[in-house]
């Protein structure tokens, strides 16, 4: 994977750098501070995923819509500390794909830019929040040019499902994934916005129908 760092923000890009050099998937790592930067990058034709902030100085959500018209190999992560209804309309009608904010954990930050390389959604905890409180279905946005694909759920997110369908809480799971009950309460939210459900109950049919968990589990249990 090739990562660009898209922010104005020296302190910010460095302090991405350290945190997501870490990752094996990404072999390259690159730092722009401006649109016109971004614009000259899609143009070499190679995919990357672009972490930006498209309302930092130098740049424009209109830099995004330009670099997906030249290349749209470029999967793009919005990163701002906005998080407002409007914000999100923004992004998503310019063609970002996947949308956190500047003050998530660094867990939630790697598993956006790993989500994101494999074409699926992601959204922090705080930014489905918002989405949900405003009624927003990210679906039926208008993208200027990108398509509306269907979310798959991830190989972690499949991992979460089953374990919450065997009936092991947010805690218990984190423990057993080793990760911190936040990232797994994050990995819950986007589960439950992905399948358009809102509880648990929704979890379990959804691991059931797909066979993710055999129904004998909960047809046989004692009572």
């Amino acid at each position: 994977m090739r990562l660009i760092l898209a922010d104005s923000n020296e302190l910010i890009r460095v302090g991405l750098k350290s945190t997501l050099s870490g990752l094996q998937e990404i072999q390259d790592i690159v730092e722009i501070d401006n649109g016109k930067q971004l614009v000259d990058m899609a143009k070499c034709g190679d995919n990357a995923v672009v972490l930006i902030d498209y309302t930092a100085p130098g740049f424009d959500i209109n830099d995004v819509t330009a670099a997906l018209r030249i290349n749209q190999g470029f999967r793009f992560i919005g990163l701002t500390f906005l998080q407002s209804p409007q914000t999100l309309i923004d992004a998503l009608r310019g063609g970002v794909m996947s949308y956190i904010k500047k003050d998530c954990d660094l867990q939630e930050i790697s598993d956006a830019v790993l989500e994101t390389s494999k074409g699926n959604k992601f959204f922090c905890g705080k930014i489905l929040e918002t989405i949900n409180k405003s009624n927003l279905d990210v679906n039926d946005i208008d993208h200027g040019v990108l398509s509306c694909d269907p979310v798959l759920m991830s190989d972690r997110e499949n991992e979460i499902i089953i374990l919450i369908a065997e009936g092991y809480t947010n805690d218990q799971i984190a423990e057993m994934l080793f990760l911190s009950i936040h990232t797994v309460n994050t990995h819950r939210k986007n589960i439950l916005f992905k399948l358009g459900v809102k509880n648990t109950a929704g979890i379990v049919m959804y691991a059931v129908k797909t066979q993710l968990v055999s129904p004998n589990k909960f047809l046989f249990a004692a009572n």
